[in-house]
C-alpha cells in the first residue's frame, strides 16, 4: 500500500473500532463473569462460553479438548484450547495471536466483584480483566476491524485461546504446538499497551518435602521438628537472593534473579511436633542463567541445610531429618529472535502513531508461555490491552482492572498492525 493508502485504511479502521467499542467493553463483560480460578482448573465452560460468543461474528472455533487423566494429573480439572483460523488467501504469512483464560483465584481485599465485570472511572474492574481476557477482546476485535475494512486477500490470523498459564502452559499453546495443531509464522501473546515485550525471565518450580519425626509437644525430644528443619532450609534459600542482587542481566526490563518460598503447609495442631512440612519455591531465571546449574545449586543449597539441622540437632540415620525435591515447573527463558523484527516495528510505529509515544522493546520479569513458541522458533512478542506495569493493573492482587481506552487504543494498534503484515 502507499503512504496515502495506508493513512486511510489506518483511520477507517480507528473509526471502525470507535463505533464497535461498546459491543467489545459488553464481550469482555461477558468473559469476566465467568470464572476460570486456577487452581482449581475447571476452565472448559469458559472456552465453551467463548466460543458461543464468537460464532454471532460467524468465527467458528476449533475445540481441542485435553484429554481429561492428562488434566488431571497435571493438577487442574478441564481445559479446551480454543483456534480461530482466518484464511484470507494464498501466500503471505499466518500470524497468531495468544491470550490465556486461566486466572489465579481472586483472593481477599476486592471493593469490586472480582467476576462482576462493573465499570468506575472508565476502568473495568475483574479478575482476568488485565491479564489476560481484555485480550480475547482486544485480538478478536481487531480482526473484526481487519475484515471489514482492511479486507485482506493473503495470509492467515489464527487466534489462539488457551487455558494453561498460570501453571506454564504446557497443556495451553504447548499442547497445541505438540500436536501439529497450528505453526504460524509470527505470533503476538496478550500483553500491555506501553511496551513491546521481546524477552522475558525463566522459572523454576520446586516443591520440598521435609519429612522428620511427629512428637507429643509435652516431650519434644521424642521427636524431629520437621518445620525447625525448614526453617534452615528456608533461611539458606533466602540467603541466596544476596547473591542475586550481584547478577544482572543484560536485557533492558530485566534485573537479577531472585526466590520466593510461596507455600507452606505442615503440621497437625499446636501440642504436636511437625513431622513432615511441605515448601513450595519460584526461583526467577534472567535469560543469561543455565537453568541446569540453577537447579543443581538449589539441590545443593537444601542438602546443605537439611545435613547443618541434623548436626544441630544431633540425629543421624533413621532418625536424621530427609528431604524430598520435585520439580514442579521449568519455564525456560524467552529470548529474541531475529525474525520478530517486523512484527517489533509495526507495533511501536502504530502504537506510537495512537498513543503519542514509542513504546520501547523491553524484557519482562515475568515468565509467560510465549516462550513455547519461540522454543519451535517462531517469532513472538508480548503486546496488548493493559497500563505501563503489571502493579498498576492489580494482576494477582485484587481491584485487578484494565482501562478502557488503553483497551480501545491497543486494539486500534493491533488492527493496524495486521493490516501491515497481511498488506
Amino acid at each position: 500500500m502507499t503512504d496515502t493508502n495506508t493513512a486511510t485504511v489506518h483511520a477507517q479502521l480507528d473509526a471502525w473500532i470507535d463505533q464497535h467499542f461498546d459491543e467489545q467493553v459488553a464481550f469482555l463483560q461477558q468473559l469476566v463473569r465467568v470464572p476460570t480460578d486456577t487452581p482449581p482448573g475447571n476452565n472448559a465452560p469458559h472456552a465453551e462460553r467463548t466460543a458461543e460468543l464468537i460464532k454471532a461474528w460467524g468465527f467458528d472455533a476449533e475445540k481441542h479438548i485435553v484429554p481429561e487423566q492428562e488434566v488431571r494429573d497435571y493438577g487442574m480439572q478441564s481445559i479446551t484450547n480454543l483456534i480461530v483460523r482466518r484464511p484470507y488467501g494464498a501466500g503471505g504469512r499466518t500470524i497468531a495471536l495468544n491470550a490465556h483464560g486461566d486466572v489465579v483465584p481472586p483472593g481477599e481485599g476486592w471493593t469490586h466483584d472480582p467476576y462482576g465485570a462493573e465499570i468506575e472511572n472508565g476502568q473495568l474492574f475483574g479478575r482476568a480483566s488485565a491479564v489476560s481476557k481484555s485480550d480475547f477482546s482486544t485480538f478478536s476485535f481487531a480482526v473484526r476491524a481487519l475484515e471489514a475494512v482492511a479486507r485482506p486477500t493473503r495470509g492467515t490470523v489464527e487466534l489462539h485461546f488457551t487455558y494453561d498459564e498460570e501453571f506454564g502452559g504446557l497443556l495451553g499453546p504447548g499442547w497445541l504446538l505438540k500436536n501439529g495443531l497450528t505453526k504460524p509464522d509470527l505470533m503476538v501473546a496478550a500483553g500491555f499497551s506501553y511496551e513491546v515485550v521481546t524477552a522475558h525471565n525463566g522459572c523454576l518450580q520446586m516443591e520440598v518435602t521435609v519429612q522428620g519425626r511427629m512428637a507429643h509437644a509435652a516431650v519434644p525430644a521424642t521427636g524431629v521438628d520437621a518445620l525447625q528443619a525448614a526453617v534452615f532450609i528456608m533461611n539458606a534459600l533466602y540467603a541466596e537472593n544476596t547473591a542475586y542482587q550481584k547478577i544482572t542481566s543484560r536485557v533492558p526490563g530485566i534485573e537479577h534473579p531472585y526466590l520466593n518460598i510461596g507455600r507452606i503447609e505442615g503440621g497437625t495442631n499446636t501440642n504436636v511436633i511437625p513431622g513432615k512440612v511441605l515448601l513450595k519455591l519460584d526461583r526467577r531465571m534472567i535469560p543469561e542463567e543455565d537453568p541446569a546449574q540453577v537447579e543443581a545449586r538449589l539441590l545443593k543449597v537444601i542438602d546443605g541445610a537439611t545435613r547443618h539441622f541434623n548436626r544441630w540437632r544431633g540425629v543421624t540415620g533413621d532418625d536424621a531429618v530427609r528431604t524430598d525435591v520435585r520439580r514442579i515447573l521449568l519455564a525456560n527463558a524467552m529470548t529474541p529472535l531475529a525474525g520478530n523484527r517486523p512484527l517489533v516495528e509495526a507495533i511501536q510505529r502504530n502504537a506510537e502513531a495512537v498513543f503519542g509515544t514509542k513504546p520501547p522493546a523491553v524484557g519482562t520479569p515475568l515468565y509467560t508461555d510465549v516462550r513455547l513458541y519461540v522454543e519451535r522458533g517462531i517469532p513472538g512478542v508480548i503486546y496488548g490491552a493493559g497500563p505501563r506495569t503489571v502493579l498498576e493493573s492489580h494482576a494477582k492482587r485484587n481491584d485487578e482492572r484494565v482501562d478502557l481506552e488503553d483497551l480501545r487504543r491497543a486494539t486500534k494498534v493491533m488492527a493496524r498492525t495486521l493490516a501491515d503484515l497481511l498488506a
